[in-house]
């Protein structure tokens, strides 16, 4: 047998909450802390959208804007690990925003938040995975510095890299506790090594006030102050991914206590890699008018080329980050996949007898899995009508990641925060004000980034950030319509089901066995 005395614990936790065990529980907490790390992969996003903050603040958004981010970010994965503990499942926020609703509300609260996971989970894949497609082709330049990847060039190199994450999450699912371990040392190497070369090797170096005091937002069109603000998109993006990895509670050991460990503490990692990063490029960082006018879109590798001196040196730096890249495109797959078949299990998506089942070989979730592959790759397709489509990617997986998170926090906050008063990892007093301040963010965001990096804009570089979102949200509304609105009822147990199984109901007598026994035969099975 796979399961432990440990394992078998988890899954009676499960099942109290309402659902079998089907995946192996083989990841450890530094495993999950390598997925998140991995998802995130600082010095990636930041490379990839660096462009943003070129325009839009240049050090003073990349360096302060980073800071500020991370700190927000840290509370906001406070708020979500705090609930974790007490809800470890892969339904992850659709499941909590369930549990911490009234019973009326339930059902359309976690409809609603499980539908922006859905979306936020499947663009920021995408936005990762185009992302590396770009900076795989932008390598040319840098020995033909005219080149420019033509549409069919850029999303056919962006579907190569979809098929090999796809096929590492199906084939190699044995070893994803592996290539999350080895991310961590990748990163950490490649921070490194990058620090030490552009360090050495710069001929010039800009002083410490043009590192930490630089703005210049001339060139973005907005309002100096509002350019600001807009350029976070850049550390937000890259910092919003954590939340994801709840999904990965069903394969986890003790996952009450080692998801929101791994949550909170991959977002530090993560902020404290992305400032190692950040003060050396801008320190080596040639003209910021050079990089603007990098054919590609992509300038990190030119700038790691004029600071070498080479093409080989600058192609040689600029592996380190697509080694990174790739761990961050297997590591979202993976939690998308989790994510699609979490809320397939409950009916909520058309087609869900299909994506919910897991192949008992593979012992991975295959159907959900091709279906993240094939979503994000036709997503891909509106490169052919906009150039800027990786900043539109790129928004709207943060706006529904980030909105998906603040709905079961605000939620908690309007009951009164008394579901996580029994959390392992409680906030305590502070609570209150870390998710006020999450919250009051959230809404921020949501509008930032729908607007485009810079002013004007045509047809070809809007930001269709709310576009996308719009698309979805009308597939979601007439499903909801068509199907969801009289058989979709959330989880498969109540809050109230739960607790008593748990043992913890007060008034009268609970005989958990029985209750046990009645809640598995709620469960889905095909």
């Amino acid at each position: 047998m796979r399961q432990s005395s440990v394992d078998a614990s988890a899954d009676e936790a499960l099942a109290r909450m309402g659902y079998k065990s089907e995946l192996p529980r083989n990841l450890s907490m530094l495993s999950i802390l390598g997925l998140s790390f991995a998802i995130m992969a600082a010095p990636y996003g930041l490379s990839t959208t660096l462009y943003i903050t070129l325009y839009d603040g240049l050090s003073v958004t990349i360096i302060w804007g980073w800071i500020f981010v991370t700190l927000i970010s840290v509370a906001i994965a406070a708020s979500l690990a705090e609930i974790c503990a007490v809800y470890p499942t892969a339904g992850g926020v659709y499941y909590w925003s369930a549990m911490l609703s009234t019973r009326r509300w339930a059902p359309l609260m976690s409809f609603i938040d499980g539908w922006l996971t859905l979306v936020g989970n499947w663009t920021v894949t995408l936005s990762i995975i185009f992302g590396g497609g770009q900076l795989i082709l932008s390598a040319i330049s840098l020995w033909k510095e005219d080149f420019v990847a033509n549409a069919w060039q850029t999303v056919l190199m962006f579907w190569a890299v979809t098929l090999v994450c796809t096929l590492v999450n199906i084939f190699g699912s044995r070893y994803l506790d592996l290539i999350n371990k080895i991310c961590i040392f990748w990163t950490a190497a490649s921070v490194l090594i990058i620090l030490i070369v552009l360090f050495t090797m710069a001929d010039h170096l800009n002083s410490a006030e043009f590192v930490f005091t630089e703005y210049d937002s001339s060139q973005s069109g907005w309002p100096a102050g509002w350019a600001f603000f807009v350029g976070l998109l850049q550390a937000a993006y890259t910092l919003t991914g954590y939340g994801m990895v709840a999904s990965m509670c069903e394969e986890v050991q003790n996952p009450h206590r080692e998801v929101p460990k791994a949550i909170v503490l991959s977002v530090v990692a993560a902020g404290v890699t992305g400032l190692l990063y950040l003060i050396p490029v801008l320190f080596s960082m040639p003209s910021a008018e050079v990089l603007r006018q990098v054919a590609s879109g992509q300038p990190i590798g030119t700038l790691f080329k004029q600071v070498t001196g080479s093409a080989g040196g600058g192609f040689g730096l600029l592996v380190l980050i697509l080694g990174i890249m790739l761990f961050a495109g297997i590591g979202s797959m993976t939690a998308a996949s989790r994510c699609t078949y979490a809320f397939a299990r409950d009916g909520a998506i058309p087609g869900f007898h299909l994506w919910r089942r897991v192949n008992k070989k593979l012992d991975v979730p295959v159907n959900a899995i091709l279906l993240s592959a094939a979503v994000i790759s036709l997503l891909g397709l509106i490169y052919f009508g906009s150039t800027a489509a990786f900043n539109s990617f790129t928004g709207v997986a943060t706006i529904c990641l980030s909105t998906s998170y603040g709905l079961p926090i605000l939620i908690s906050m309007l009951r009164g925060r008394t579901d996580v008063k029994r959390s392992s990892f409680s906030l305590g007093p502070l609570g209150w004000i870390i998710n006020g301040i999450t919250v009051l963010w959230i809404v921020l965001a949501v509008v930032l980034f729908c607007m485009p990096y810079m002013l004007p804009v045509d047809a070809s570089s809007m930001n269709y950030a709310s576009v996308v979102f719009a698309g979805f949200a009308a597939i979601s509304i007439v499903w909801y319509f068509v199907y969801a609105r009289k058989h979709f009822t959330g989880p498969p147990v109540s809050k109230e089901e739960v607790m008593a199984t748990a043992g913890v109901m007060t008034g009268s007598a609970v005989d958990p066995e029985h209750a046990m026994v009645e809640q598995m035969k709620k469960m889905p099975s095909d």
